[in-house]
């Protein structure tokens, strides 16, 4: 038997999504700057994929710009909008437990002369709304805060925020932009930007079963945003090179599957999360690193570290067995960041840090793929506690 449980770092493409992607790829190929039919027939595919998506959002399809995931999102998001308002301030707010993709352009931006003022967090990674508040100040020009944490699904107050933001703006005459990651909460929560406050919104295509490569940045019109690739014009000159056709028309198709039957996929997931952490806490030393409450955790992400295994050690032990897992988010699972900032920013202790694992679902997880993981938790971690002592 097989068990994939890393369906943060990406999700298999589905059916329909691999079908549009051959049909853009093998007949419908033209380039839709073009002005012949070929060119014409692939710019239906944007326009469509472009209406699939704001549906979800319940934006207008002109709010919404193809990118080639959500590190280009996030970095335009954030360069894009600190130069167009920095003639209004040079203060930035952010979590301490961002993406890299926030976190590094924002480092970026500090050698530029911005100041960027990091939240702290609770435990589980939830930022304190009265933080927010007090992080406020006349210099301040964008915000922007992760829907869920990628590591360990904190689940932040968008809402929340999006009120002190537009509260702050009415009551002092400011034009604060609010920028959210939603790369981990996009099919996993609706969504509706203008009612949170939000307006720029990051959504990468490989976490909902579509292409990797694809990804879209709305943008809630009128918003004061520059370009960060400059060239042919495309997409009214906000985002310019050869347009992605497969890469749109299956985010697109991605997009709208990712909403149809919602509430049976995400129950799906919940049933699935509530498995794995009642399997969990029964066995002994082990530490959950996610929340529990569901209104405050994400239903497809669970981080959980074993005491006395390292992380990596029990990562391949799983995948000798077909359970495929993560020691952390995809982009720093490399030797070059042994341990999540996450983790660090949670306080969580140095030995749990280097034992954490997580597990991340999608709609097609099925609960034996749980129960299958979970028995080979029971059977490892004895043999492998037994093995580190030595």
């Amino acid at each position: 038997m097989e068990a994939y449980l890393d369906n943060s770092a990406t999700t298999q493409v589905s059916e329909s999504v691999v079908e549009i992607i051959e049909r853009t790829m093998r007949e419908d190929y033209g380039n839709p700057s073009s002005r012949h039919q070929k060119g014409v027939d692939a710019e239906k595919y944007l326009r469509r994929a472009k209406e699939q998506i704001a549906e979800t959002l319940r934006v207008t399809p002109g709010e919404i710009y193809f990118t080639s995931g959500g590190t280009e999102s996030d970095n335009w998001a954030l360069v894009g909008a600190a130069l167009a308002n920095k003639r209004s301030g040079n203060h930035i707010i952010t979590t301490a437990v961002e993406h890299s993709a926030v976190l590094q352009p924002l480092s970026m931006l500090e050698e530029l002369g911005f100041r960027v003022t990091h939240l702290p967090v609770s435990p589980f990674g939830h930022i304190d709304p009265e933080d927010l508040k007090q992080a406020l100040c006349d210099e301040t020009i964008l915000i922007s805060i992760m829907y869920v944490n990628n590591e360990i699904g904190a689940v932040e107050p968008i809402g929340q925020a999006g009120k002190i933001i537009a509260e702050y703006n009415r009551t002092h005459g400011r034009q604060i932009l609010f920028h959210t990651d939603a790369i981990q909460a996009y099919g996993k929560y609706r969504i509706w930007p203008k009612k949170l406050g939000i307006d720029m919104l990051s959504v990468s295509g490989h976490k909902i079963h579509g292409p990797k490569g694809s990804g879209f940045l709305y943008i809630r019109g009128k918003t004061k945003i520059k370009p960060i690739i400059y060239g042919g014009g495309q997409q009214g000159g906000m985002r310019s090179g050869t347009d992605n056709v497969p890469g749109a028309a299956g985010l697109g198709q991605a997009a709208e599957e990712a909403y149809t039957d919602f509430d049976q996929k995400v129950g799906g997931m919940l049933d699935c999360r509530r498995r794995l952490i009642a399997g969990l806490k029964e066995m002994e030393g082990t530490h959950l690193n996610s929340e529990e409450d569901e209104t405050l955790g994400a239903p497809h992400i669970v981080n959980c570290s074993f005491e006395g295994i390292r992380s990596e050690v029990l990562l391949h032990a799983l995948e000798e067995k077909g359970i495929y897992v993560s020691s952390g988010s995809a982009c720093t699972s490399n030797k070059k960041i042994p341990v999540s900032s996450v983790l660090q920013e949670i306080h969580l202790r140095k030995d749990l840090r280097e034992a954490a694992i997580r597990f991340s679902f999608s709609s097609r997880t099925s609960p034996d793929e749980i129960d299958y993981a979970l028995e080979a938790l029971r059977e490892l971690l004895p043999v492998l506690r037994r093995y580190s002592r030595r």
